[in-house]
């Protein structure tokens, strides 16, 4: 049985920590799977509710939570049967949407400083969320040996490890290039002065660079 993604969250959530409320499974996926997967949590109680009527998940009361006593909800047999077949689905390669590389492109039309400035935040905010994987990896070696999905856990943190590690590096050559690179730019049109008796041609790409960018839908080829 076909559903949206976030049922296929909860189901997986629920596959791991079993007999959890809306609330909780909110908070399971802020501190797990939210660090790679943007969900919309105005979405779960709905989902919850759908998820019982298709039979995928069992509601219950929680006998240990005071009065009035909570919903909780655990898995069936049938939804562990749906997050197993959705496992084994080929995965979607969502087109990339990034704000920060969308401004990087069209820097040129703005003062060097302006693409200097995103830079140093993103280094901010990658160093950040790098110390706070560290720090999580340091706590679940110490615990793996209670959760056998650790293994499979840890192919996501140091994914997400060596993904910032990569992008700081970046981040550095980036800085780099843009502080040697001195362009006078027209304070009118914030673009560089062509040299002179030549015809600006800055508004145009390269047709060979257009059409490699777009076969790989936009995304920088493999390094």
């Amino acid at each position: 049985m076909k559903q949206r993604q976030t049922a296929y969250v909860i189901l997986g959530i629920l596959a791991i920590h079993d007999n959890q409320s809306g609330y909780e499974i909110r908070k399971t996926i802020q501190q797990t799977v939210g660090f790679f997967w943007g969900e919309s949590f105005g979405q779960i109680y709905p989902t919850l509710k759908k998820l019982v009527a298709d039979g995928l998940i069992v509601p219950s009361k929680s006998i240990s939570a005071p009065k009035p006593r909570r919903q909780e909800y655990s898995i069936s047999a049938s939804g562990l049967a749906c997050l197993q077949e959705w496992l084994a689905s080929p995965y979607r390669d969502d087109p990339p949407r990034d704000e920060f590389l969308l401004k990087l492109f069209f820097g040129d039309k703005a003062a060097p400083s302006v693409s200097i400035a995103h830079i140093r935040k993103f280094q901010e905010k990658h160093r950040r969320l790098l110390d706070t994987l560290l720090e999580l990896e340091g706590l679940a070696r110490v615990h793996s040996s209670q959760y056998p999905g650790f293994p499979f856990w840890m192919l996501t943190l140091t994914f997400g490890v060596a993904q910032l590690r990569s992008a700081l590096e970046w981040s550095e050559s980036a800085l780099a290039m843009l502080s040697s690179t001195e362009v006078a730019v027209d304070p009118k049109t914030s673009r560089p002065h062509p040299p002179a008796n030549t015809a600006d041609t800055s508004h145009e790409l390269p047709l060979e660079f257009c059409s490699r960018y777009s076969a790989t839908g936009g995304q920088q080829p493999a390094r």
